[in-house]
């Protein structure tokens, strides 16, 4: 028997537990702070277990890794780094599906050294992105060509029956993670020049993208796309872009609550004593008799505007007082968020990937690749997005503990060893990228 650990209970650990505990030959425990939030997604299987941790206790923290026989974190990515340490210690496997940070990079020659194997973005974007697009660039590769453009796009966002909220959005994981994400920098390759994007900046920078069979939306830079022109071996290429994808209006309203500082984590006010309208007026300089003329002052925007009648929705700009005590306004922010943007029961998401290449041939010839991804929830059952993040992740886990997966260090899933067996896995489950190929001029 195989012991594997799994760090956390959130959003999209159901699927991926469900696949292991159907293993033969896996026991699986999860640790989380709420316990009974696992033993729900556990339901009652033989093979799995429930405890309770609060991962910064070390010492209760390295008495579950060093149990196990593969972790995976579903924590957020600034604990992955502690977990590896343990990993290391106690000589096992770890699989993430965080971006790799420089310090989760730099455990790369111990991990080697120890025989290791660090597994990140296994998930879908990360993940099932970097699989899709390599299985498409090693094709181009194979029949002798050159990839010379690679726009890559993603977006969980609620499925058009249950587009329920003035925001086109609803959490289908980690509500800090999502406003954490919409403070980064972006930089990018188009047309043979380096174009950065300050975190400021981000949604100002966008433009819009047909999907098909998805429809239209909005779509703004994902962090770092540069990096991955080497990961994928495409050095060559003169454009290269991750962006993220969102419903219309987005980027303009989200540009509005930076700028007033619904994302400030710096500053604190006592909840006790003030009303979510007052912490605004206080952010915009207002005196908060008119919040809406003060807003439309502040962002220099009609009073009718789309992202306040948002923040109005939201509640924000009322009196009621909300239980944070002394927080800030990204705690005011993501509290309300996390309360408002919610499924119904019944109701579905919608994971969207689209990548579009280009790719030229020796004889001249130029081809324009398209790999779309539309995946809709489970009516009752498990989100699109927890199935194509947690899913990945599980099998990657099964081949590991398989020895189906040999390979060291800190690694990403665009090696064939990994990425053909688990897309084909995938493929079973009907959740695949569907190609098109056009001929260029």
């Amino acid at each position: 028997m195989k012991n594997i650990l799994v760090l956390g209970a959130g959003f999209v650990t159901r699927p991926l537990v469900a696949y292991l505990l159907n293993q033969p030959d896996i026991r699986l425990t999860m640790a989380t702070r709420t316990v009974e939030k696992a033993l729900k997604v556990i339901d009652g299987h033989p093979n799995g277990n429930a405890v309770q941790v609060d991962v910064q206790d070390r010492e209760a923290l390295e008495r579950l890794v060093k149990s196990a026989d593969i972790v995976i974190s579903l924590l957020p990515w600034i604990y992955h780094v502690d977990v590896a340490g343990l990993c290391l210690v106690h000589k096992k496997h770890l699989v993430t599906t965080s971006y790799v940070k420089p310090e989760m990079a730099a455990l790369d020659d111990e991990a080697r050294a120890s025989g290791l194997l660090f597994l990140n973005e296994i998930g879908v974007d990360p993940g099932i992105d970097h699989m899709a697009a390599m299985q498409v660039i090693d094709g181009v590769k194979d029949a002798g060509g050159e990839i010379e453009s690679f726009y890559s796009y993603c977006g969980g966002l609620p499925s058009f029956s249950s587009n329920t909220n003035p925001f086109g959005y609803k959490f289908s994981w980690s509500p800090s993670g999502v406003l954490l994400a919409a403070t980064n920098d972006g930089r990018y390759l188009r047309d043979g020049e380096v174009v950065e994007v300050s975190g400021e900046a981000l949604f100002k920078h966008y433009w819009l993208v047909d999907v098909p069979g998805a429809g239209t939306f909005e779509a703004y830079v994902n962090r770092d796309a540069l990096p991955y022109m080497e990961i994928y071996g495409i050095g060559s290429a003169r454009s290269m872009y991750r962006g993220t994808l969102r419903n219309i209006s987005h980027c303009e309203s989200w540009h509005c609550f930076k700028k007033i500082g619904l994302l400030n984590r710096e500053r604190t006010f006592d909840f006790n004593t003030t009303s979510p309208r007052e912490v605004i007026a206080a952010l915009v300089g207002g005196n908060g008799k008119d919040i809406v003329q003060d807003l439309a002052g502040f962002l220099k925007i009609p009073p009718y505007s789309v992202a306040i009648k948002k923040l109005a929705w939201l509640g924000l700009l009322d009196d009621v007082m909300l239980p944070l005590g002394t927080a800030a306004p990204f705690d005011m922010f993501a509290y309300v968020l996390e309360r408002r943007l919610v499924y119904a029961p019944g109701e579905t998401d919608l994971l969207v990937q689209h990548h579009e290449f280009t790719a030229t041939y020796p004889d001249g010839g130029r081809e324009k690749i398209t790999a779309t991804m539309v995946e809709t929830g489970i009516p009752g059952g498990d989100s699109a997005m927890s199935r194509t993040v947690g899913l990945p992740a599980a099998i990657a886990t099964r081949m590991l503990a398989e020895v189906k997966i040999r390979m060291t260090g800190v690694h990403r899933p665009v090696v064939p060893e990994i990425y053909g067996p688990v897309l084909a896995e995938l493929s079973g489950m009907g959740i695949r990228l569907h190609e098109t190929r056009e001929t260029l001029a």
